[in-house]
């Protein structure tokens, strides 16, 4: 099994998202989700000094990433930032902290590939404690206390809902004689089990065969579905009139709260879709990038459903 790891991060959709955004230079910009930082390097350039950027992160090392772009801005020329090291579903408690009503909201929902590298369980590549905590694991339920002490069907359940992986029940089902055997501790400790859970033919596939269980439990450790109710809820609700919100989502349950939430925020008259549908990569993007072939970015316009975007949708390649 290959030990070695680099991280890298590319983001996604860079382009697109900060412009479908249209941010001025006085504008209050959150970015819920620092990760790389490289979303918040571009919204920074966007804005004056009399802009606002606030910058959100469950990982402390987000914030540090953030902070040295921060730097590299004159100070005679850099907008008022604030960092802050909290999850985006109190984005609603933060602004009243720091006493700011929102003009522009961005959500990347995929996981910053520094993760890869945090010594926390999140690749499948490295041998490391299963934890997948995206902040301190210290009194909170890690991936090892779900895999060790779920019971099969729920264990089963999880794995199909948050992962939909197909074979949920016999993957559960090894898991648990493992463990019976000696606890799973380690991120190689569960791939062993998935791999004998599963078919041979599974485990010769372009995607790895732990791929789907990794991503319901990092899912189910962070609570990243309700996480992603409650945050874009409330962005939905901060920004005023004309104000907009716009989201990445990387696999359909993702995307399906999104568009349901977005749907019915329309139908109650809160505001309007400027596109269509949403907006994807490039096929040069999804080439350099393979990650990025999954990621879909829609965006929320507040107030009337008048509202229209100005963008011309054909410079985006989703839309020539």
């Amino acid at each position: 099994m290959d030990t070695t790891f680099e991280p890298r991060h590319d983001t996604v959709l860079l382009e697109e998202a900060v412009d479908a955004l249209e941010i001025n230079a006085s504008d209050v910009v959150v970015d819920a989700t620092l990760g790389g930082a490289g979303h918040f390097r571009s919204m920074l350039t966007k804005l004056g000094k009399e802009g606002t950027l606030i910058g959100i992160d469950a990982d402390a090392d987000a914030l540090v990433r953030a902070q040295t772009v921060v730097d590299e801005i004159p100070e005679e020329n850099r907008p008022t930032v604030h960092l802050v090291n909290g999850n985006f579903r109190d984005l609603g408690a933060i602004l009243e902290t720091l006493g700011l009503t929102p003009t522009k909201v961005l959500f990347d929902l995929g996981w910053s590939a520094f993760h890869l590298s945090s010594g926390r369980g999140f690749s499948f590549r490295v041998d490391e404690p299963l934890l997948m905590t995206y902040g301190d694991p210290e009194g909170v339920t890690t991936a090892a206390d779900l895999v060790n002490h779920l019971s099969e069907s729920s264990l089963a359940d999880l794995l199909w809902s948050l992962g939909e992986e197909r074979f949920a029940k016999s993957i559960s089902k090894s898991v648990v004689a493992v463990r019976e055997e000696k606890p799973i501790e380690t991120t190689f400790d569960l791939v062993a089990a998935i791999e004998e859970g599963a078919p041979s033919w599974y485990q010769h596939r372009r995607i790895h065969p732990a791929t789907k269980t990794f991503q319901a439990l990092r899912i189910a450790v962070n609570d990243e579905l309700g996480a992603l109710r409650d945050g874009l809820m409330a962005a939905m609700e901060a920004v005023p009139a004309g104000g907009r919100v716009a989201i990445i989502s990387f696999h359909s349950i993702e995307d399906r709260i999104v568009k349901t939430m977005l749907r019915d925020a329309v139908s109650e008259g809160k505001g309007s879709l400027p596109y269509r549908k949403p907006v994807v990569p490039s096929v040069t993007e999804s080439t350099k990038n393979p990650r990025a072939r999954s990621a879909k970015l829609r965006v929320f316009v507040s107030g009337s459903p008048s509202s229209k975007s100005h963008i011309n949708l054909t410079s985006f390649p989703a839309y020539a």
